[in-house]
This record gives structure tokens, C-alpha cells and sequence, in this order.
């Protein structure tokens, strides 16, 4: 999973890439409200931690912009701003949480855990689908109790199938999302993994739609 992280504070932003490499996320780091993409696109990115106070702007308005253009992806507001105020506006802004600094970073963790479970449809960190069992934050993976022996990049597949069960995800898409800081996934490569994946939890839990991409059956 990719986050984006935009944060002025070199000591905080360092702490929090650390951190989110520790947990398995991969991150982008930005300092500047210019250089925050234009929209945050949900085949990309899973998840925006955004700092309010920014050298030439306010994250309020990336805030807006953003949900404006009926961007949906998680928004975890990270600032040192405690007024009621500020929190309200941010939550009735589009966000999905906010954290006040000074802040632990096991909880950051932890409220980032909860909006990737909530944009998931899932209640819990283990998402049961069917006979299926998935536990992003473990990497683990298990069909009728049986654990599953995947790589990293058959358990990554297997993460973005299950996000929304029964819904195709497009060769594309998952072109971008298998390696989010690397160049895009060649489809004859996803076709690979695919097959592998298929071959280690059952054929028929993934069905093909041709022309356009996969989806999983649970």
C-alpha cells in the first residue's frame, strides 16, 4: 500500500517514512503544498497524511480541492493546530481523521490502519471473504485455514483483488499499484502472477474479463 505523505518537518517526515517502511507501506514525501499533485488517484494512492501548515499554503485548501473533484481516497489530517475549530473543519472538509501533534506514532499507525480497513469495506485486520483469509498487516494469507505460501508480489496482487471482492480491477490499475515508486508492471508480467496466484489458492476464486482485467470470487 502507498501513502502520501506531505509534511514540512524534516525530523517528522523522516520519522514517519521510517515508520511506515517498518509497517510494509511504501510512501512519497513532499514539503510543499506546490508540489502536491493536482488529484490524489485512488489507483496510486491509498492513503494522504496531511499536515495543515505548509511553507506556502494551508492543507485546508489541498483538503478541499481534492474532495471538490470527488477524490475519495483516505485523508488523515496530521497537525499541531488543537482548537475544536480546526478539527471540525477538517472533518466537515473531507477528512478522515485528524491527529494532533505531538503524536505517537504506534497510534498514526494505528488510524492509518483503520481508514485503509474502512476504504476497504472491511471491519477488522483480517478480511474474511468466504473460505478466504487476508491479513495485510502480517502478509499473511490463508483458504480453509490453510496458509498460503505467496511472494511478496503474489500476496500484493492478491491485497489489491480483495480490496473490493467481486469487482473487476483493471490491468492498469494494477500495473500502477504492484510497484507505486517503480516504473509500471508489464501486463504480460501481471499475467504471470496471476497465473501463480491462481495456482496456489484455486483457480476459480479469479475470473478473468477479457479485455479489461481480473476479479476475486470469494
Amino acid at each position: 500500500m502507498h501513502i502520501l505523505l506531505i509534511e514540512d518537518d524534516l525530523d517528522l517526515g523522516r520519522a514517519l517514512q521510517s515508520a511506515l517502511k517498518v509497517e510494509g507501506l511504501t510512501s512519497e514525501w513532499l514539503r510543499r503544498a506546490v508540489d502536491a499533485p493536482a488529484t490524489v488517484d485512488a489507483t496510486t494512492i491509498d492513503c494522504v497524511l496531511l499536515d495543515l501548515t505548509l511553507p506556502d499554503g494551508c492543507g485546508f485548501d489541498l483538503l478541499a480541492r481534492w474532495r471538490a473533484q470527488g477524490e475519495k481516497v483516505p485523508i488523515i489530517v496530521i497537525t499541531a493546530r488543537s482548537a475544536v475549530e480546526d478539527r471540525l473543519a477538517g472533518l466537515d472538509g473531507g477528512a478522515d481523521d485528524f491527529v494532533i501533534k505531538p503524536f505517537a506514532t504506534a497510534e498514526l499507525m494505528s488510524r492509518i490502519r483503520a481508514v485503509l480497513r474502512r476504504s476497504a469495506r472491511q471491519a477488522s485486520e483480517r478480511w474474511v471473504l468466504g473460505d478466504l483469509v487476508v491479513e495485510p498487516r502480517r502478509h499473511a494469507a490463508q483458504r480453509d485455514g490453510a496458509a498460503l505460501d505467496l511472494s511478496p508480489r503474489e500476496f500484493q496482487l492478491l491485497l489489491e483483488l480483495a480490496r473490493e471482492p467481486g469487482v473487476v480491477v483493471s490491468k492498469s490499475v494494477l500495473s500502477q499499484r504492484l510497484d507505486p515508486l517503480g516504473e509500471p508492471v508489464d501486463f504480460a508480467a501481471i499475467e504471470v502472477h496471476v497465473s501463480n496466484l491462481r495456482r496456489k489458492i484455486g483457480a476459480e476464486l479469479i475470473r478473468t474479463v477479457r479485455g479489461v482485467g481480473y476479479l476475486l470470487q470469494p
